[in-house]
């Protein structure tokens, strides 16, 4: 029997031997392998941290100690060991757990994420209510140097050094978050884990160390050390300035080390931060040679490390973008591209691997793309701004106060726009429409497809296009032709006939209305013929296409990729009512109510409004209309 088999929960671990410790994380780093082979999932992350999630649960007494994983990538160690192994082959599926920790699935997820850099406040919170309460427990949060990036970790970190509160953060460095870091900070990290001098003195500190004296050697060696050998000021380190008594850098994946360390911090009381050096990837060769790949890298065949890769003579959404983005660079030199440390996942890097001048990744910190986008936009450049947009919702003011409140022209584009998948509620891009569609100089665009995109992406330059936000899905369009193709402007605030009908008009916005016509081939066969109008635009939307609508069919029916609270049904509901339109009306789209994981297909199934959800739904919506016609003929 395998160790990995007899683990229920971390006080099955307790006793072990440092030699078992080793064994069980080489048995949990094969599991992993062997799980996200079959049921893709964020690998990478996990892999670089196998032994110092059994450290922190072998020395910390969790579920009364709380844990905080920030992000929550790295956790598939963390469920394992927590009673949720056999549940881990069904990760990111429908009915089962859930990628990221989450409170209502176990008492040891002391705290929900998915988002970036929410860790040390919300531990800190944890440990200023068990001060308020009298209860004495350990409080860690554990972020990775990407997440450092990200404001509110520096918010979390000033205030917690103001309120020397018992925190340890655990600094997870592994130069990489999904693509390769950039910024002050990973520089800084940098310069402390390559320094020869320090790191040789760090080994000597470490074996010399005896138990009784560990607080004041900590104290008053390695501080003075770092002053000199790093040349920090006479305030200390960068986290020693905030508050923050900083040690380490120390071996992420030396378990020995590890749980010597967290044994001595356990004791010192006040805010402390470990700094852990691991490598993204450990222990699966191919995962450590390509970091950014291996993050998520879908299907593989674990022996081999070969990517299942599916078809691609479709392209997705994301490369839409990169590809129109390099176009769009011949044709104006004021535009550049921001990105939040997602370049690959959006389809940035395409445009800096062809001009890397025009790129600016400014980490995982989206306030500060909105607003940096901004500061380019007053200077006279056109900068298009990629967020993913349930991240989108991180930089609301921003967007608001320093965007559209000027009148900039910051080209603002929201890929993940709508159900995404597994990664379930925390990265749903369910609220973009309703969150923006009440704010002045917004425009709010959707397009069908690959080619609308294009031709979305070229117009949006235009003044007529103020502050514009341009949405599209996670994934691959439909197959339009659209590469290389001539730009042609769409007419803001303008929507398309599709098909033309009789008596149920959809109006759809986005790819969803591919599903509509599909929805439609399904009706006609049935000898139901309704309208489909491409609204193409939320904000202006098109009162032409409304009121000729309302005016001429017996019912309308709105589909969207969206909330249907604020969205497209919110915009075309409150038209009748201020025209004093009435006629039957149905809508469909994401409920009010947060979408767990499944497969896209899965969540539009669950939320109502796949091919077949549409089509039983406009059909029953014409026999009602039928079925009253015949009882107005018969009276």
């Amino acid at each position: 029997m395998k160790l990995i088999d007899s683990i229920k929960s971390p006080n099955d671990i307790k006793d072990f031997s440092t030699e078992k410790l080793i064994e069980l994380c080489n048995e949990v780093r094969e599991y992993l392998i062997y799980c996200c082979s079959q049921n893709p999932g964020h690998l990478g992350a996990s892999l670089g941290t196998v032994e110092l999630t059994v450290a922190l649960h072998y020395i910390f007494n969790t579920p009364d100690d709380k844990i905080v994983w920030d992000v929550g990538h790295q956790a598939y160690t963390h469920k394992i060991l927590t009673g949720r192994k056999e549940d881990f082959l069904k990760n990111r599926q429908k009915d089962g757990i859930s990628g990221f920790p989450k409170m209502s699935e176990s008492q040891y997820d002391a705290f929900g994420t998915g988002h970036s850099s929410t860790s040390i406040a919300a531990a800190l919170g944890m440990a200023v209510a068990s001060d308020i309460k009298g209860e004495k427990r350990s409080h860690i949060a554990v972020i990775g140097d990407g997440a450092m990036t990200g404001g509110l970790a520096y918010e979390g970190l000033n205030y917690a050094g103001s309120l020397n509160k018992d925190i340890l953060i655990i600094l997870n460095d592994n130069q990489i978050s999904i693509d390769n870091n950039t910024g002050a900070l990973h520089n800084y990290l940098l310069k402390i884990t390559t320094s020869k001098q320090y790191n040789e003195f760090k080994n000597r500190v470490w074996n010399s160390l005896g138990k009784g004296s560990f607080r004041e050697q900590i104290q008053k060696i390695v501080k003075n050390a770092k002053r000199t050998i790093l040349k920090t000021s006479e305030t200390g380190s960068l986290f020693d300035s905030l508050g923050c008594r900083y040690f380490g850098p120390i071996d992420g994946h030396n378990i020995e080390q590890l749980i010597y360390a967290l044994s001595r911090l356990k004791e010192i009381p006040g805010p402390k931060l470990l700094h852990v050096v691991t490598v993204k990837g450990k222990g699966y060769k191919p995962a450590e040679s390509n970091q950014t790949i291996w993050h998520a890298p879908g299907l593989f065949d674990p022996d081999t490390g070969e990517r299942v890769v599916g078809d691609s003579n479709i392209a997705r959404y994301q490369d839409v973008f990169g590809e129109t983005m390099c176009d769009l660079c011949k044709l104006n030199d004021k535009i550049v591209g921001i990105t939040p440390a997602m370049a690959s996942g959006c389809g940035m890097n395409i445009l800096a691997a062809k001009y890397p001048e025009k790129v600016f990744d400014v980490g995982i910190a989206e306030q500060c793309a909105v607003t940096f986008s901004a500061g380019l936009a007053s200077q006279g450049m056109i900068p298009y701004c990629n967020i993913y947009s349930s991240f989108m919702q991180r930089s609301y003011d921003n967007a608001i106060h320093d965007a559209a409140l000027q009148r900039l022209k910051v080209i603002f584009t929201l890929d993940r726009a709508g159900l995404v998948g597994e990664d379930g509620a925390t990265h749903q891009g369910a609220f973009d429409m309703s969150s923006f569609r009440p704010i002045p100089n917004v425009v709010i665009a959707s397009p069908l497809n690959e080619l609308e995109l294009r031709n979305m992406l070229y117009s949006a330059i235009d003044d007529d296009y103020k502050t514009p936000i341009i949405r599209y899905p996670r994934g691959k369009g439909v197959g339009v032709k659209w590469k290389g193709e001539p730009f042609t402007k769409i007419e803001v605030g303008k929507g398309e006939l599709l098909y033309k009908g009789v008596d149920v008009a959809i109006l759809s916005i986005g790819p969803i209305g591919n599903r509509v016509s599909k929805a439609i081939e399904m009706l006609k066969d049935d000898g139901y013929s309704p309208t489909h109008y491409n609204m193409r635009f939320l904000k202006p939307i098109d009162e032409e296409i409304l009121h000729k609508v309302c005016q001429e069919y017996k019912a309308v029916v709105t589909v969207e990729d969206g909330s249907v609270i604020g969205g497209l049904k919110s915009a075309v509901a409150e038209f009748m009512a201020d025209n004093d339109y009435d006629l039957k009306f149905a809508s469909f789209g994401i409920p009010d109510k947060f979408i767990e994981q499944a497969s896209q297909d899965e969540q539009y199934d669950i939320c109502g409004y796949n091919t077949s959800n549409i089509y039983i739904g406009v059909k029953e919506i014409f026999d009602s209309l039928i079925t009253k016609e015949k009882k107005s003929e018969k009276k």
